[in-house]
C-alpha cells in the first residue's frame, strides 16, 4: 500500500507536473472567462525557477554533504550492497542488452569494489519500481552488466523483489544474514545515501556508506544559475522527490532520523 501510495502521489505532486496542470487549469478558466491568470502565472513560475534558479543544487547539497566521499583504501569490507535505481529495465528486456541510466556508477563502483575486494561478496538489491509487473527485474539486468564486466558468478549475490528503500534493506539482510561486527559497504547515489542509510539503521544494520554519482560539486559553483534546463529540472525533481521520501520515511518510522548522517562526523 505505501508503495502505490507513494507512485500516485508523486505522480500528482511532482513540481513539474503541478506547474503543468496549474496552466492546463489556468488556461481552461481563461477559456470559461472565469480568470485563471493566478494559476498560469503560478505554473509558469514553478518551471523557470526550477529550469533556471539553482534549485536543484540548493536541494541537494545537504543531501551529498552527508556522508564523505569514500576511496578503495580502506579495510576490507564482508559484502559491498548496491542499491537499484541504475538501470533501466525495460530498455533492457527490450534492446537485449543492460542499459544504465544517469545514476549508472552505482553499478560500476559496485565492480570497482568487487575487484579491490575479490573476497568480498557483491550484493545487487533491485526488483522493479513499476506499478506494472515486468518481465525483467533490476537485478536480472544487473547480473548480466556485472558478468559483462568479468565478476565472477560466485561472488555475486542478487536480491530481485525489492521496489522501494525500505525493502531494499528489509529483503537484502535476509538475504545476507549480516553477523555482529561485520563491515558491509552501501553503494548508491550520495543524494539517496542519507534515505538508505537510515533505512538500513533503522533495521539494525549499520554499513559504511560509499556514496557515488554526485549531482554538486560541493563548492560555490553550486550558487551559480545551472546552465543545462532539463538536468536543472531534473535535479530540483529528485531533490524535491527526496526530501518527501525522506520526511515520509520519518514520519512511519523507515528511518532513524529525519536526515541520517555520518556518525564518526557527530
Amino acid at each position: 500500500m505505501f508503495f502505490a501510495a507513494s507512485k500516485i502521489f508523486w505522480f500528482v505532486a511532482s513540481p513539474l507536473h503541478l506547474g503543468l496542470f496549474a496552466i492546463a487549469f489556468g488556461l481552461w478558466r481563461v477559456v470559461r472567462k472565469r480568470g485563471g491568470a493566478g494559476f498560469i502565472g503560478f505554473g509558469l513560475a514553478l518551471i523557470a525557477a526550477m529550469t533556471f534558479l539553482p534549485v536543484g543544487a540548493a536541494l541537494l547539497r545537504p543531501l551529498e554533504d552527508r556522508f564523505p566521499v569514500q576511496t578503495l583504501d580502506m579495510p576490507a569490507p564482508v559484502g559491498v550492497i548496491v542499491l537499484g535505481g541504475a538501470v533501466d529495465e525495460r530498455v533492457g528486456a527490450a534492446r537485449r542488452q543492460p542499459q544504465l541510466n544517469d545514476s549508472g556508477e552505482r553499478m560500476t563502483a559496485g565492480v570497482a569494489l568487487a575487484r579491490a575486494f575479490p573476497k568480498a561478496k557483491l550484493v545487487f538489491s533491485g526488483g522493479s519500481g513499476s506499478l506494472l509487473p515486468q518481465d525483467e527485474t533490476e537485478a536480472d539486468a544487473a547480473r548480466k552488466f556485472w558478468r559483462e564486466l568479468g565478476v565472477p558468478d560466485s561472488q555475486m549475490m542478487f536480491e530481485d523483489k525489492s521496489r522501494n528503500t525500505w525493502e531494499n534493506a528489509l529483503f537484502t539482510q535476509k538475504l545476507v544474514h549480516p553477523g555482529a561486527g561485520e563491515r558491509w559497504l552501501l553503494v548508491t547515489s550520495a543524494w539517496h545515501m542519507p534515505r538508505a542509510m537510515g533505512v538500513f539503521r533503522a533495521l539494525g544494520m549499520n554499513p559504511v556508506a560509499f556514496p557515488v554519482d554526485f549531482r554538486t560539486f560541493g563548492t560555490d559553483e553550486d550558487a551559480k544559475p545551472p546552465g543545462d534546463g532539463a538536468t536543472a529540472v531534473r535535479n530540483a525533481e529528485m531533490a524535491i522527490r527526496e526530501w518527501i521520501g525522506l520526511i515520509a520515511y520519518w514520519l512511519t518510522g523507515k528511518t532513524d532520523a529525519l536526515l541520517p548522517g555520518d556518525h564518526s562526523r557527530a
